[in-house]
């Protein structure tokens, strides 16, 4: 009975349910776009692993004694050692790789790539299937390149062109040579040099990257690899097997897809939090409505248990129905994703890849979700007495508000407590636990808030719209619950949007304070792309007359103990004190050969006094004892530490460049232009005034948060679904009621506008209850991290302000079709209606 029941329920109840779905399928479209984007770009980068180094044996590399991102310091092995391995028994083939930074430009004067896919310079080695010569032929002498088929389309290059390489050194004027046939590279580029070259431009002469081996047949990776290591000059050499080599590439891409995936879940998982409320209001106003229905059930003899387990089939079937189409919409945001992707550079061609895991995480999500969502008011369901049966009118069982009111107080209390430790140090985590807790605790207090914030919101509608207003404030006070939990949705989109801005603005202001005060130079000369090396357009530059002094800065990292920390390098550091506005405490900005100067913080914390030495360890595993020769006041521009370039010099085979600081004796158009001219041969390079290196870190942070804000959109449409149906429900329950009004003269025109003003109400308050929640968050934010670089709050007041706006706008919009519905219903079918 309960079955044919729910079946029926389901059946009678379409377009209520369909609002629900939709919740449910927007909620687990983004769960299952996410994994099956990700998982197709996981079999994509296993497919090029699988092409390439499959006879590989052995590999020889350096240990890496400091962990990078962007590929620079990375230490180098002796070529020498080809020789030597070449004797052991069992190595068939032996070869040096070379690989570093090479940037191509092409025909129309602009690098090709370098947003976010790497730029490699590699040698040409004729024996690898991977540097088969698609049309052409390969490099031989200096400067010959052969490019890859993808980048030399984007270029515009072909066989017997002339064009330019950037290094980390003087500009390449190259003719290209040959075209390789190197498969999907995922948007990365390829430039190929004799090996000669290569050594030369991207390591050192006589060292390489590393060392590939191939095996004899029927020499085992693992003999070899012991064999090989045996005969390894240092410790600081590693020799490997091919097999742990490809899971090594494979575990990197692994990571990089794991933070993917992660960031983009987050927001699945908010927009189906939000549509959990929508959820759990839909189910109590269908019980609400239906609370006869379910009574006549139990008069009939149906059990608490089986009243639950009907309802609660209803939310299995709106789950499954839900899950299902999620994933066929979740195949259509992967695409969308695939597109973006290759927008910004990344090559992901083909189809999308489906396994099993998205599919069981949607229906697991959207089933679950959706039915413990329902879960208390199926148990309020169950509770209807059977006797309410023979009563006209039947009032569901409220709790009051008073236990609301204290339950609410202690989640949110918990919440903010959970937060604020997250925000003092501890895992991320429990940030975003607390602010799930703070959202319930509010959205139970909402019921308690809503009476009085519903009264000021609605208290001008009475003059305004007369009768409609006055109807449509009381329509909201009617059910405090209702009116709570639909604006409840809508409160945690805004409140995560207007979080972000107050950081956001607050992020503009410190960089904008930054540059000010701790900026003196008259421009920056940065590279739109890694791989810069500063001394040759610093010598361009200088030549450019007005241009009074040119300073340039190198970036690297060095351990001192087991902790790992960032420097900034250059070779003139009494100019860098200038260009920097870097204010000495004591010592001095004569730096020598191995000098160091740290910031107060620094010193502070590591015990540093003028004359202390640190024992630095660099990458390439050299040691070094440097001696700290100054302490200056913080800047967080230019962060805790400052090296002489010799010592960074002697452990890097190419330092990895920053940028330049310039100053002029008239910092105008004209001298921009000079700079720029000169800078012609370099078109990484970027040359920026003060006012735009601020826009620049602007639109920056306004790029990021317009990422962020197109992502939780989603949460705010689910809101606004919410309210649709919260509407659409509530004009069935008054179908008589509006009957009636229409009866004693209302006309249609006044009863859409009751609704849509009923709407505005709900949304207005969820957007102001979202936008204060937001402010607070932001503000905490700020202030936890205010001595990491965002020291100067900022409230976007009117961007808030636009918030609010947008929440009347959203609620006007959310009451057009049940506005309209309303007011096409048959007078006497509703006054009749029971």
């Amino acid at each position: 009975m309960i079955v044919k029941v729910t079946l029926r329920n389901l059946a009678a109840h379409k377009l209520r349910l369909a609002l629900t779905a939709l919740a449910v399928i927007l909620g687990v479209a983004f769960v299952a776009g996410t994994l099956v984007f990700t998982d197709t770009m996981g079999k994509q980068f296993d497919d090029l692993f699988a092409k390439t180094g499959q006879d590989v044996a052995v590999q020889i590399r350096a240990k890496q004694v400091i962990k990078t991102d962007d590929g620079t310091d990375t230490p180098t092995v002796p070529a020498s050692l080809v020789d030597t391995v070449s004797r052991i028994p069992g190595v068939a083939r032996v070869h040096g790789e070379v690989n570093g930074f090479a940037a191509l430009v092409g025909r129309n004067g602009k690098v090709v790539g370098g947003s976010g896919p790497p730029q490699l310079g590699v040698d040409w080695y004729p024996a690898d299937p991977d540097d088969a010569v698609k049309s052409g032929r390969g490099p031989v002498r200096a400067g010959e390149v052969a490019i890859d088929d993808k980048a030399a389309e984007k270029a515009g290059l072909k066989a017997g062109d002339r064009t330019r390489v950037l290094v980390q050194g003087p500009p390449q004027d190259v003719t290209v040579v040959g075209i390789l046939d190197r498969g999907n590279l995922m948007g990365a580029t390829i430039v190929a040099f004799d090996q000669g070259t290569a050594q030369r431009l991207l390591v050192k002469p006589g060292r390489y990257s590393d060392i590939t081996i191939a095996a004899q047949s029927g020499v085992s990776e693992t003999v070899l690899r012991d064999r090989i290591a045996r005969v390894l000059p240092s410790p600081s050499y590693e020799a490997i097997t091919g097999t742990k080599m490809r899971k090594d590439n494979e575990n990197e891409i692994a990571k990089l897809l794991s933070f993917i995936r992660t960031f983009l879940l987050v927001f699945a998982v908010i927009s189906i939090f939000v549509g959990a409320f929508i959820i759990f209001n839909t189910f109590s106003m269908l019980v609400a409505q239906r609370s006869r229905e379910l009574a006549l059930l139990r008069a009939v003899g149906a059990s608490r248990k089986q009243v639950t387990r009907a309802v609660l089939g209803e939310a299995i079937g709106v789950g499954v129905v839900g899950s299902t189409l999620g994933i066929a919409a979740g195949a259509g945001l992967a695409l969308l994703l695939q597109q973006a992707f290759r927008a910004a550079g990344a090559d992901f061609p083909g189809g999308l890849t489906f396994t099993y895991k998205p599919v069981l995480w949607s229906y697991a999500v959207g089933v679950l979700v959706t039915v413990a969502a329902a879960y208390f008011p199926a148990r309020r369901a169950a509770k209807v007495p059977p006797v309410a049966a023979m009563r006209d009118d039947v009032a569901m069982p409220q709790r009051s508000l008073r236990i609301r009111l204290i339950a609410g107080s202690v989640v949110t209390v918990g919440g903010a407590v959970l937060s604020g430790v997250g925000l003092g140090g501890a895992p991320i985590a429990l940030l975003g636990a607390g602010a799930a807790l703070v959202f319930v605790g509010v959205a139970m207090l909402a019921p308690v808030i809503s009476r009085p914030a519903v009264r000021v919101l609605g208290a001008a509608f009475p003059k305004l719209f007369r009768t409609p207003g006055r109807l449509a404030t009381q329509n909201a006070l009617r059910n405090p619950r209702r009116t709570a939990a639909t604006a409840s949705a809508l409160m945690i989109g805004l409140a995560l949007v207007s979080a972000i801005n107050v950081m956001a603005s607050s992020a503009k202001a410190s960089v904008a304070g930054q540059v000010d005060k701790e900026f003196a130079a008259d421009y920056m000369i940065t590279p739109a792309s890694p791989g810069l090396s500063p001394e040759e357009p610093a010598k361009a530059v200088r030549a450019v007359p007005g241009v009074e002094l040119v300073t340039s800065a190198y970036q690297g990292r060095f351990k001192q103990g087991t902790d790992q920390h960032s420097f900034i390098a250059t070779e003139r550091p009494g100019d860098f004190v200038r260009a920097a506005k870097l204010t000495l405490r004591s010592g001095s900005a004569n730096l020598g050969r191995d000098g160091l100067m740290v910031d107060e913080s620094t010193a502070t914390s590591e015990k540093l006094t003028v004359g202390s030495t640190v024992t630095a360890r660099f990458a390439d595993g050299g040691t070094e004892h440097l001696r700290v020769d100054g302490i200056y006041a913080k800047n967080q521009l230019l962060g805790a530490r400052v090296l002489a370039l010799p010592a960074y010099q002697a452990h890097s085979d190419h330092p990895a460049g920053l940028g330049l600081m310039v100053n002029t004796d008239k910092a105008d158009a004209a001298t921009k232009a000079g700079i720029e001219r000169a800078l012609s041969g370099y078109p990484n390079l970027k040359v920026q005034d003060q006012s735009d290196v601020k826009r620049s870190a602007q639109q920056s942070i306004d790029s990021f948060v317009t990422l962020l804000t197109v992502l939780l959109a989603l949460s705010i449409i689910i809101a606004a679904l919410g309210i649709i149906n919260t509407l659409a429900l509530s004009v069935i329950e008054r179908t008589r009621e509006i009957g009636l009004l229409r009866a004693v003269g209302t006309s249609r025109r006044q009863t859409r506008r009751m609704i849509r003003l009923e709407s505005v109400v709900i949304a207005v308050f969820g957007g102001l209850l979202g936008i204060a929640i937001g402010v607070v968050f932001g503000v905490a934010i700020q202030h936890a991290v205010s001595d990491q670089g965002l020291n100067v709050l900022s409230v976007p007041v009117p961007t808030l302000v636009a918030y609010v706006v947008l929440s009347a706008i959203i609620g006007v919009l959310a009451a057009l079709w049940p506005a309209w519905r309303a007011s096409r219903l048959d007078v006497l079918k509703a006054i009749a209606f029971e």
